[in-house]
């Protein structure tokens, strides 16, 4: 088993793998965007920490100040990703990684750790009941099944955002919020859109591009959330056939 972790910093984000899409020849445009995505948010106390191998071993956590989620708190971690996945798991990284989340949060002084769960199992979530044996329990949830988890050290809690609870739009069309932080999105994004030209389906895209909009959101966001018809759909990572589901309601 390696244990040898790294952290990726300014200095080597241009020359170490992303985890979720390795490409060591062809640049890929998502995770080319997610570099850049990452190379102002390091600046910010943003950690990404991964095996030091070819491998979906990794962390990703924030400051919740500075975190592109509709949470507030004070002194709080958030955690976008924790994914082991392949013949790594089974091995006991995830717990080495939520260790080192947890031990990094308590030297600094914070007040505790959350993360985006949802009453049923998401498949684009990090593994609620996993973080559940480290103590995190439910401290907020929307009425379409989603809950902020959170590990508190001194009785305090996040909470998700008032627009963050509505859960509906204006807007009747399909409509997709999206950020770079996935290095999935871009070419999610791109054959969606495609498939809605190509159908004469009307939609709208909006990229959450700054802190002050992901903060705003109408809706639970870990990076991606769909709204048809002015109601929320998902938070998860949508292929064709999922799109078509929700057109077809």
């Amino acid at each position: 088993m390696n244990t040898n972790f790294i952290n990726l910093t300014t200095e080597n984000l241009p020359a170490e793998h992303l985890c979720c899409i390795i490409r060591s020849k062809k640049p890929h445009p998502g995770v080319e965007a997610k570099r850049q995505w990452l190379s102002d948010r390091l600046k910010e106390g943003h950690v990404f920490r991964k095996l030091n191998e070819k491998a979906v071993v990794f962390i990703e956590y924030a400051p919740l100040e500075t975190a592109w989620v509709p949470i507030t708190g004070y002194n709080y971690y958030y955690i976008y990703c924790l994914w082991v996945t392949g013949a790594h798991k089974g091995n006991g990284y995830g717990r080495l990684l939520m260790e080192y989340c947890i031990a990094d949060a308590k030297a600094k002084g914070k007040s505790g750790i959350c993360m985006l769960g949802s009453k049923k199992q998401k498949a684009w979530l990090s593994d609620q009941a996993f973080a559940k044996k480290f103590g995190f329990e439910v401290v907020d949830t929307t009425d379409s099944g989603y809950d902020l988890l959170a590990l508190s050290f001194d009785g305090t809690t996040p909470q998700f955002t008032k627009s963050a609870k509505a859960q509906t739009i204006e807007n009747k069309i399909l409509t997709i919020y999206y950020d770079h932080q996935c290095p999935y999105t871009y070419q999610t994004i791109e054959t969606i859109k495609k498939y809605c030209e190509s159908t004469n389906t009307p939609s709208a895209f909006i990229q959450v591009d700054t802190l002050q909009k992901a903060k705003t959101l109408p809706c639970v966001f870990n990076n991606w959330a769909i709204f048809y018809k002015g109601n929320i759909e998902t938070v998860n990572l949508a292929d064709l056939n999922t799109i078509k589901r929700i057109l077809n309601k």
